[in-house]
């Protein structure tokens, strides 16, 4: 990694990368279904990294921030028009804005607000871009485990089948890449 920004940057799309791997394939009721007791779903997971990539590249730019406490959940939930494509481009479009605001920010030590949600401390006045990004990084790898589980639930796909057949990687020996099994 030439420098530190570069190294957070790049952990962190790994982890948007193996939560949208998560969703490879899946039908219009596969992202919605909940397989375990948990209320999850891998759709809404993928709108809510979004949404919270979205809050946060807003309040590192001092920009309106779309997320409240008052909204809190809603972005879990889907609607017909949440399709996997939708889902996927919109969160590609949000990581950009993520990306974008950081690159437009010279010092990972510049204060970025904390919210004032029931969640966050109140005796912190602003966090760093470099924690937001380590922030995002855990928030996105956690979700990115409930959809594995969520997933190897639903069709018994793992996450190394799915970023083989993601990126359409020859089977070999040791793995065969996912594919969707045909029932009779």
């Amino acid at each position: 990694m030439p420098d530190e920004r570069t190294g957070l940057l790049g952990f962190l799309a790994q982890q948007r990368r193996v939560l949208k791997h998560a969703a490879h394939g899946l039908t219009f009721d596969e992202l919605r279904a909940t397989p375990s007791v948990s209320a999850l779903t891998i759709g809404g997971l993928l709108k809510h990294t979004a949404y919270t990539e979205r809050g946060w590249a807003a309040r590192m730019t001092g920009g309106p921030d779309p997320t409240t406490s008052a909204n809190y959940g809603q972005e879990f939930q889907l609607t017909e028009s949440d399709t996997l494509e939708h889902l996927l481009t919109d969160y590609d479009r949000a990581a950009a804005e993520t990306e974008a605001a950081v690159a437009g920010i010279d010092d990972l030590g510049h204060p970025v607000p904390v919210p004032d949600d029931p969640w966050f401390p109140k005796d912190i006045e602003a966090w760093s871009v470099r924690w937001v990004l380590l922030h995002l990084i855990e928030e996105t790898a956690r979700h990115a485990g409930h959809a594995d589980i969520i997933r190897e639930s639903l069709d018994g796909a793992s996450a190394l089948e799915l970023l083989a057949a993601a990126e359409d990687w020859p089977a070999s020996p040791w793995l065969e890449p996912w594919r969707r099994k045909v029932t009779i």
